[in-house]
């Protein structure tokens, strides 16, 4: 979906009358915004979702992202960019114990005396979110179907180790 079109299906719930009176401008210019881009035209005027991931694309900070979602009571997690590699995917279930073991140990030494301080906060959030990263990426290979990958890798250990061993 396009920016635009996104913007024309919020302006069906808040009319862009409202949004404009809201952020102080012109009607117009909110108008303009659920408009496809004019590049022949010139225009140097972006709607802000596209100023928004032009700065993103600029500075490829996703801190960007998760600072818009935290204002939006929720919280950003990076989706793989490509199906893992098959070494990935048969250790991801114990990668995603190992985070969530990670995690509780973090918590548990946090809690220990009966406070949390915030450095003690921001551990626990770095953990929470790295287990939630890996969690999507494993999930994200399932809902793929990419479970070749698995078979596969299985078949070649399994060639490849001799009996009994």
């Amino acid at each position: 979906m396009q920016s635009y079109e996104l913007l024309r299906e919020v302006f069906e719930k808040k009319t862009p009358k409202q949004v404009a009176a809201d952020l102080g401008l012109s009607l117009s210019m909110v108008y303009k915004w659920a408009e496809p881009p004019n590049h022949a035209a010139g225009s140097g005027t972006g709607n802000p979702l596209d100023r928004i991931e032009a700065l993103l694309a600029s500075t490829g900070d996703h801190r960007l992202v998760q600072w818009i979602c935290q204002r939006a009571g929720g919280f950003f997690i990076l989706n793989p960019k490509n199906a893992p590699h098959p070494h990935y995917l048969i250790p991801a279930t114990n990668q995603i114990v190992q985070e969530f073991a990670d995690l509780l140990h973090v918590i548990a030494t946090a809690t220990a005396d009966d406070k949390i301080v915030p450095p003690e906060a921001k551990q626990i959030r770095a953990r929470w979110e790295e287990l939630k990263t890996v969690t999507e990426g494993f999930v994200a290979c399932c809902e793929q179907g990419n479970f070749d990958h698995i078979r596969n890798h299985a078949a070649r250990r399994a060639a490849a180790t001799p009996p009994g061993e």
